[in-house]
């Protein structure tokens, strides 16, 4: 589900680019952020597991799928998010490349004579982890490839972790602290080697998760030790249930 709304509650330092602000005042150009659905729900859901009010916690949810963004939310509301005005932005996904220098798309249309759309296709359906493996955006596929010692596999599963990896430690600073770090969606739920590549090295700001607990798949689990001053959790998502409930609320 591509919906904006949980993310409405960002601050203007969050959500405005660095642009004439008249852009954002005539064309409303902006970021908006996706997967709001599923963060409000993961997010909501590890507040009940973890026994705290979400008005005191600051959660970081990695929603990874095909499509993969990730959101600080810092007493239940939004106050950041990776992807931009379009579902391009953020992090590396299946086939598209999240963010690059935008001075790239000129100087890609000059070298390969596509159109501006054309570079934009490629952008959405040709890159991220099919644009850096060559063969696939399928990250089942990618870590099978791994395991078999492709060293494109190897690299794309890299720049994907990696990726991750950077707005965890940047949300983690703009909240000044993190409570709980969450994974959730089809790789993030299902992925017991992305999670290990993810967490590996978050140590430093207080991350100690049990490589035992995380060979856990699609269903609900701490995969953080008990000691471990950061919880991380596996929660599968629930859009349709977040959804109702919303409808709900508004119908009274």
């Amino acid at each position: 589900v591509f919906d904006t709304a949980f993310h409405q509650t960002m601050p203007e330092q969050s959500y405005l680019y660095s642009l004439p602000y008249e852009y954002y005042e005539k064309f409303g150009i902006r970021k908006y952020g996706f997967h709001g659905t599923s963060h409000k729900y993961v997010t909501e859901r590890a507040a009940e597991l973890l026994g705290r009010p979400i008005e005191e916690l600051r959660l970081i949810s990695c929603h990874l799928g095909n499509g993969a963004s990730i959101a600080a939310v810092e007493g239940g509301k939004s106050i950041d998010t990776s992807m931009g005005f379009t579902p391009l932005a953020g992090v590396a996904m299946g086939t598209r490349s999240g963010n690059i220098d935008p001075a790239l798309i000129p100087f890609i249309m000059e070298k390969t004579g596509q159109t501006a759309d054309e570079v934009l296709n490629t952008l959405n359906k040709k890159s991220g982890l099919l644009g850096i493996s060559g063969f696939s955006s399928d990250l089942r596929d990618i870590v099978e490839a791994t395991k078999e010692g492709n060293e494109r596999a190897e690299t794309a599963l890299e720049v994907f972790a990696s990726r991750i990896h950077k707005y965890i430690g940047s949300y983690a600073a703009r909240m000044s602290g993190v409570d709980a770090i969450i994974f959730t969606a089809g790789i993030g739920e299902n992925s017991v080697e992305v999670r290990e590549r993810v967490l590996h090295g978050l140590e430093f700001m207080g991350v100690y998760w049990d490589p035992a607990l995380n060979n856990v798949r699609g269903k609900e689990a701490f995969i953080s030790y008990p000691h471990s001053p950061v919880k991380v959790l596996v929660i599968p998502t629930n859009e349709e249930v977040m959804i109702a409930r919303d409808v709900v609320r508004l119908a009274h």
